[in-house]
């Protein structure tokens, strides 16, 4: 009797083990899942929608602030922002699987997640091929790979084909205003620096180190971009005023201010690593091909 059971613990083991679902996440670490998650909890407002991307928003039981897109996103319960969270909540909610932002999140309070014995999911993106891959590795670890293939798919070919439209046209220089004051930028180490690369644009401080680095103003007048780009908080027309831009409107020998080449973009569009980043590649290639038009003028 007791070998019969023991034979019967053995087949359990070896089905559940052959049934084991194991990705490879941002940081190169293996995750492994006993069977799809039910219920994830979301530290990063990329994460949400990507795991929204994937199928799986509705096993989503715990966001961070600002999780808003989409809007069902919106009434997910709340377990603090990416400075600090809220473990108690997260424990309360009995998740089978945390989804971190590497490096957005405190390092010692990822620390304190991993210690809950909860498999834990680092997400950062970097390229525009990671948002796809993403995608469908949340769909595995949810159980939703038809829903998350769909979605990475109707992402590869929106951006295969502003890439094929846009990537071989003429160069436009671009500096990308991340912040005003200090004054910010990001260097080729992020997946907008390969938008820009993709719109046919050149980002004028790739080479710079570290990965969003501080500049100085005479820095960006020695480069001379053709544009300036910056994110908004909402969709903002290039011929708009654009406050976070001003400051460049004295420097008029400046290619980019001469020609009235200050763009803004949604934020959200060019900010997160998800699907809509394809709407904000759209929208960057349609500026710097307005850049290339007012050449001629």
């Amino acid at each position: 009797m007791k070998l019969r059971r023991a034979i019967a613990l053995l087949i359990g083991f070896a089905v559940t083990q052959a049934h084991a679902i194991t990705v490879v996440d941002d940081s190169g670490a293996s995750v492994t899942l006993a069977k799809p998650a039910e219920r994830v909890v979301s530290l990063a407002p990329h994460v949400t929608e990507l795991l929204f991307a994937a199928g799986g928003g509705a096993r989503v039981v715990g966001a961070v602030t600002y999780s808003d897109y989409p809007k069902e996103a919106q009434a997910i319960a709340r377990v603090g922002d990416n400075k600090a969270l809220d473990l108690e909540r997260i424990v309360a909610l009995h998740p089978d699987l945390i989804v971190v932002w590497r490096h957005g999140n405190a390092a010692r309070q990822t620390d304190r997640l991993q210690a809950l014995g909860v498999p834990i999911y680092f997400s950062e993106p970097k390229h525009l091929d990671d948002i796809a891959a993403s995608i469908g590795k949340l769909g595995a670890l949810l159980g939703t790979q038809n829903e998350a293939r769909a979605a990475s798919d109707a992402f590869t070919r929106e951006i295969a084909r502003l890439r094929a439209r846009y990537a071989e046209r003429p160069r436009v220089s671009v500096f990308y205003q991340v912040w005003d004051d200090p004054l910010m930028t990001l260097n080729r180490d992020n997946v907008f620096d390969e938008v820009i690369g993709l719109c046919g644009g050149a980002n004028v401080f790739a080479a710079e180190k570290p990965r969003v680095p501080t500049i100085s103003t005479e820095a960006v007048l020695a480069a001379n971009p053709e544009a300036i780009v910056t994110a908004t908080p909402g969709a903002t027309k290039p011929d708009r005023p654009l406050p976070a831009l001003e400051r460049w409107r004295r420097w008029t020998s400046m290619t980019a201010v001469a020609r009235g080449n200050l763009f803004g973009i949604d934020g959200d569009l060019i900010n997160r690593p998800t699907p809509r980043l394809a709407l904000g590649a759209d929208e960057l290639c349609r500026d710097l091909e307005i850049a290339r038009e007012r050449r001629t003028k």
